[in-house]
């Protein structure tokens, strides 16, 4: 067996690049605050960022007890046992990650600081390049046909 086939990553890159797009925004904000909207629409973002904050935890928590019931790893640099299609898997490939994006808007929402937002989608992209696509090659590998019919069905973000 191959590295890729026994484990997508030696590292769980995921958590350490929300972890560090967090901690850059936070420090981007005390650094180069950038202007937030005032006023009523500013209210109206606060608010919506309470529901994206929500959903992210919603589809994270369902991931997660999804991937329990499933049997497999939760753990991005650790090989996967089974294939997980239903719950959130089936409308994207990497709810978890998805939800890490959605939280870190929603928290640039709430806390009116465009950084959040601004890097959230730099998060994903590292993401997708560390993990998802070692990630992808390493269930094809393990699951050959049964991967590649559920990656042609289900998008790898939305």
């Amino acid at each position: 067996m191959t590295a890729v086939e026994t484990r997508p990553n030696t590292l769980p890159w995921p958590p350490i690049v929300y972890v560090a797009a967090v901690a850059a925004a936070i420090v981007l904000n005390w650094l180069v605050p950038l202007p937030w909207i005032p006023g009523p629409l500013g209210e109206l973002l606060f608010a919506v960022g309470w529901l994206v904050v929500g959903g992210a935890l919603a589809i994270d928590i369902t991931a997660m007890r999804t991937m329990a019931r499933a049997k497999t790893t939760i753990m991005p640099h650790r090989g996967s046992d089974h294939l997980v299609t239903s719950g959130p898997f089936s409308f994207t490939r990497n709810p978890i990650y998805l939800g890490n994006t959605m939280l870190m808007i929603g928290i640039g929402l709430i806390a009116g600081i465009v950084w959040f937002i601004l890097l959230a989608p730099v998060a994903a992209f590292v993401t997708q390049k560390l993990a998802i696509e070692r990630e992808e090659r390493h269930l094809e590998m393990r699951f050959g046909k049964k991967y590649r019919d559920y990656a042609k069905k289900v998008r790898r973000w939305i």
